[in-house]
């Protein structure tokens, strides 16, 4: 209930004239819980939240009480994880079209993964057969290297030697780096044969 002073204001206003239809009454709780109300904010208002009381009696807006630091922080977290969460169900949407796109079928997505591990293991082979003739190229040079035992060797040997080495080091760096690859490729094919499977069992309103 509004205090006695403040409905005979509200009284007043509703009996005045137009040129004071648009005085309004504002009313909050002190920490008491008692209702404090005036025709201009009252002191105890300040920082709280509030109603204001048109000429009718009846509250024309609420003004929310401003929000304390904690209040603040939490709410840009807040707002934070939720854009965060959208970014990252639209990036899904996203991947799940592309998925879509890409394959008509499970057939499709086995075809596509045997044709890249035979990529891989092609250049496996190429790779350990470099090594190979590579080996065999060094092994004349070591041939040679026996008749200068105990002496420098000659430049050229010692090169070709050096050469070799650091050849057969790339090319078995080559073979590391597609094992891994041959990795990377089995666990897409399987997460987007997963996947795939999952969204061809939705009905059609459910896909992205």
């Amino acid at each position: 209930m509004l205090p006695r002073s403040s409905l005979f204001l509200l009284a007043a206003l509703a009996g005045s004239q137009p040129v004071l239809a648009g005085v309004t009454i504002f009313c909050c709780h002190d920490d008491s819980g008692k209702q404090v109300c005036g025709d201009i904010l009252p002191p105890v208002c300040v920082g709280r939240a509030y109603r204001e009381i048109g000429v009718s009696g009846r509250p024309v807006r609420t003004v929310e009480a401003p929000l304390t630091p904690e209040q603040r922080a939490q709410r840009a977290a807040d707002e934070q994880r939720r854009r965060e969460q959208e970014r990252v169900l639209n990036e899904q949407r996203r991947k799940d079209q592309a998925l879509l796109n890409t394959y008509g079928s499970e057939k499709d997505i086995e075809l596509m993964r045997a044709r890249a591990e035979r990529d891989v293991a092609a250049a496996i082979k190429a790779a350990e057969e470099r090594i190979a003739e590579i080996r065999r190229q060094r092994k004349r040079f070591e041939d040679e290297a026996e008749f200068y035992k105990n002496r420098q060797l000659p430049v050229e040997v010692a090169k070709g030697l050096r050469d070799a080495d650091q050849e057969i080091r790339a090319q078995e760096s080559v073979i590391e780096s597609k094992r891994k690859d041959r990795e990377t490729i089995r666990l897409k094919y399987d997460d987007d044969l997963r996947r795939f499977v999952e969204l061809s069992k939705r009905p059609p309103s459910g896909r992205p």
